[in-house]
C-alpha cells in the first residue's frame, strides 16, 4: 500500500478506496469495499481491472515491454532455450548449470505418455481439428496421471507441472499424427525439447529423419516467445478454472480451449487463411484498398497488437528467425512471397504506420510454421505447447497463496421479476 487513497463520490457519500503500487507499471485502486456500499464497477473485458498480484511477467504495451521476472523477451529470445525460460517461469531465478542440467533431465525423462493413452485418440474422428483433440487428451490426462492430484500437495503440484512441459509436444505430435493417418512417433530423450517435438511430427518408421538445426532453433525460439504474456484470456481462463479447485489438466484443458479463439491464439492460423483469400501478389493492391475502406469488412490479421500500441518486442525477434529459416531452406513458395510483399507494404505505408499496424509475433510465426512444413491446423497446438509452462506458473502461483473463487459480476438489464402466466392465457 502506498499510503494514497482514492476518494469515490455518490451523491453525499464519499469512499476512501485505498492505492497499491507495484514494482512496475500504473497503481492500482483497491475497489473491494465498493461493493459494500451497494455498488459494482463496470469494466467490459476487464481491460482496467487487475484480478490478481504476480510476480511473474509485466508488460508495458506503450513502451513495448515484456518482461518475465524481470528479464527482457528479447534478451531470453537470443540467449536462453525454451526449457531455461521454463525453469525461469516456474522458478523465479534463472537456474545455474547444474540446475539447468537437472531441470532438463527431468522433463526429458518424463517425455512419454501412458501407453494406454493412444487408445483415447481413437475415439476422435481422423479429420478432427487437433485442438480439438489436444483439449480433450489434455483434460483426461487426469484419470491417467490420478495419482498426484492433491492440488493442496505442492509435490502434486510440482509432478502435475513437470508432467505437462514434458508431455505436451508428445501429446502436440500425436494430435497431428492422428489427423494424417500416420503411426506415433515415441519420444526420443537424447534430443533436445525443441528437436524431440520436431522428430516426432515428422518422422515416419520408414526412414531415419535428421532434425535441421536451423529450424530446431527456430522452433524453440517460437516457443520461448509464446511461453507467457500476462494476464490474456487463456492465462485468466486457467486462474479462473483453478480457483475453483479444479485439477491442474483441466485448468489447463480450459486454457487450450480459450487459446482456440481465433482473436487469441488463432491468430496465427488467420494470416494464412487471408493470404489463401489474398491468392497472389497481383491481387495484393485491390487487398490493401479493401482494409483501408471504412464500408469494408475485409481485416488485416497479423498487423498490431491489443497490448502493444508501438511495436510487438517479440517480433523482433521472430522476424530474425523468419528470415534465418527461409534463407536456410530456400523455399519458393507463393504464398510466402506474398506474405513478404505484404510485410513490406504494411512498414512503408503511411495508412498502416499511421495507425501502428505493425508485423506482430503472429505474423511471422504463422510464416515461419508454413515454411517448417507445419499445417496451418497445427499453429495454435504449437502456441499452446508454448504458452504451457506460463499457464502453469500462474496456476501454481495462485495456489502458493491464499486466492478466492473467481467471481464476476454483471450490469443486469433484462426483465425485472414477473409472475409466471400459463400457457392458455399468454
Amino acid at each position: 500500500m502506498t499510503g494514497k487513497k482514492a476518494t469515490l463520490t455518490i451523491g453525499d457519500k464519499s469512499i476512501d478506496l485505498p492505492i497499491y503500487s507495484g514494482t512496475l507499471g500504473p497503481d492500482v485502486i483497491d475497489i473491494k469495499d465498493v461493493l459494500s456500499s451497494g455498488y459494482f464497477t463496470y469494466d467490459p473485458g476487464f481491460m482496467a481491472t487487475s484480478a490478481c498480484e504476480s510476480k511473474i511477467t509485466f508488460i508495458d504495451g506503450d513502451k513495448g515491454v515484456l518482461l518475465h521476472r524481470g528479464y527482457p523477451i528479447d534478451q531470453l529470445a537470443e540467449k536462453s532455450d525454451y526449457l531455461e525460460t521454463c525453469y525461469l517461469l516456474l522458478n523465479s531465478e534463472l537456474p545455474n548449470a547444474e540446475q539447468k542440467a537437472a531441470f532438463e533431465s527431468l522433463i526429458m525423462s518424463h517425455t512419454m505418455v501412458h501407453e494406454q493413452l493412444q487408445f483415447f485418440y481413437r475415439g476422435f474422428r481422423r479429420d478432427a481439428h487437433p485442438m480439438a483433440v489436444m483439449c480433450g487428451v489434455v483434460g483426461a490426462l487426469s484419470a491417467f496421471y490420478h495419482d498426484s492430484l492433491d492440488i493442496n500437495d505442492a509435490e502434486h503440484r510440482h509432478i502435475a507441472a513437470i508432467r505437462l512441459i514434458a508431455k505436451m509436444p508428445t501429446i502436440a505430435a500425436m494430435s497431428y499424427k492422428y489427423n494424417a493417418g500416420q503411426p506415433f512417433i515415441y519420444p526420443r530423450n537424447n534430443l533436445s525439447y525443441s528437436e524431440n517435438f520436431l522428430h516426432m511430427m515428422f518422422a515416419t518408421p520408414c526412414e531415419e529423419y535428421k532434425v535441421n538445426p536451423i529450424i530446431a532453433k527456430a522452433m524453440d525460439r517460437i516457443f520461448v516467445l509464446h511461453a507467457d504474456h500476462e494476464q490474456n484470456a487463456s492465462t485468466s481462463t486457467v486462474r479462473l478454472t483453478g480457483s475453483t479447485g479444479a485439477n491442474p489438466y483441466a485448468c489447463i484443458a480450459a486454457g487450450i480451449a480459450a487459446l482456440w479463439g481465433p482473436s487469441h491464439g488463432g491468430a496465427n492460423e488467420a494470416v494464412l487463411k487471408m493470404l489463401d483469400e489474398i491468392g497472389d501478389v497481383s491481387n495484393l493492391d485491390n487487398f490493401i484498398a479493401r482494409v483501408k475502406d471504412k464500408n469494408d469488412s475485409t481485416k488485416l490479421m497479423g498487423f498490431g497488437h491489443r497490448v502493444y500500441k508501438n511495436f510487438d518486442p517479440r517480433a523482433k525477434v521472430m522476424k530474425q528467425t523468419c528470415d534465418e529459416v527461409l534463407s536456410a531452406l530456400g523455399i519458393n513458395d507463393p504464398q510466402l512471397e506474398l506474405a513478404m510483399k505484404l510485410e513490406e507494404v504494411a512498414l512503408h505505408d503511411e495508412y498502416f504506420v499511421s495507425r501502428k499496424l505493425y508485423p506482430n509475433v503472429d505474423f511471422y510465426s504463422g510464416i515461419i510454421l508454413k515454411a517448417i512444413g507445419i499445417p496451418t491446423s497445427m499453429f495454435t497446438v504449437i502456441f499452446a505447447l508454448g504458452r504451457t509452462p506460463g499457464w502453469i506458473a500462474h496456476w501454481l502461483e495462485m495456489h502458493s497463496a491464499s486466492y478466492k473463487i473467481g467471481r464476476p459480476r454483471q450490469l443486469y438489464t433484462g426483465p425485472v421479476q414477473r409472475d409466471f402466466v400459463e400457457v392458455g392465457d399468454r
